[in-house]
């Protein structure tokens, strides 16, 4: 899922990638509306935050939105620099210590973490670090799926699924439809998931509060294990076959 990058990636890679992170990335979401009332999977609202405080002359507000987007920015940064250090000397495990830092980031929030207005120094705390989580697995999956997967918003998925849609009745080649139609599905299946994790998330939400986001921490490690188990079941099976050669 992780470990599998450039021609070695096929559809069922992307696909599981795709619906297990936009899980998570819907329940973040969820969890950051309910709990700070702000968005913290996505930049794009904090851009007309940041302008609508700026026309009302509300500088410090404008700069707390400002700040929200170079969050997000540092997670992206951190999670490439991260997985291009690790792969110089462990080029099969470049994902291990994003993935594991996104882990560690959204478990501490939701251990120490509680509902709070965005207003209040605890709040603004929460938000940057969700959205500094979110940035690390925006990049993660876009370097890995080679930008064929992204799972925090849905503003380009709506827009590429609509293109995609309307080619259907144009592409009749068999080779071009099977494309198209496999892009479609894993777009479907990110929108769906995402849906789902929101959905989840906040149900959760009126039992667990911010702790729901130990659920999106629990399939990230979960994610991470069934990785390293299939490599370690891989890597025995190609020692066994070199054996009896």
């Amino acid at each position: 899922m992780f470990r599998h990058q450039g021609k070695n990636r096929t559809f069922i890679h992307d696909l599981r990638l795709a619906t297990l992170l936009s899980f998570v990335a819907g329940i973040v979401n969820i969890t950051g509306v309910l709990a700070v009332n702000t968005l913290t999977t996505n930049v794009t609202g904090h851009f007309a935050f940041f302008a609508e405080e700026v026309i009302k002359y509300n500088y410090a507000a404008a700069f707390s939105f400002f700040v929200f987007t170079l969050f997000f920015l540092m997670g992206a940064f951190t999670s490439n620099f991260l997985s291009e250090l690790v792969a110089i000397k462990r080029p099969g495990l470049p994902h291990v210590i994003p993935i594991a830092l996104e882990i560690a980031i959204l478990t501490t929030v939701g251990f120490f973490g509680m509902q709070s207005d965005l207003s209040s120094l605890e709040g603004k705390l929460i938000a940057f670090s969700m959205l500094f989580g979110m940035g690390i697995q925006n990049a993660l999956v876009t370097k890995i799926s080679k930008s064929t997967v992204r799972t925090t918003h849905l503003t380009g998925l709506f827009t590429d699924l609509g293109i995609e849609l309307s080619q259907l009745f144009f592409y009749k080649h068999k080779n071009e439809r099977k494309r198209l139609n496999a892009s479609i599905y894993l777009r479907l299946s990110i929108i769906v998931f995402f849906f789902i994790g929101c959905i989840s998330g906040g149900f959760l939400y009126t039992f667990i509060e911010i702790k729901t986001l130990f659920v999106g921490s629990f399939f990230l490690l979960i994610a991470l294990i069934y990785d390293y188990i299939r490599l370690k079941f891989f890597v025995i099976r190609r020692k066994k076959f070199t054996h009896n050669i």
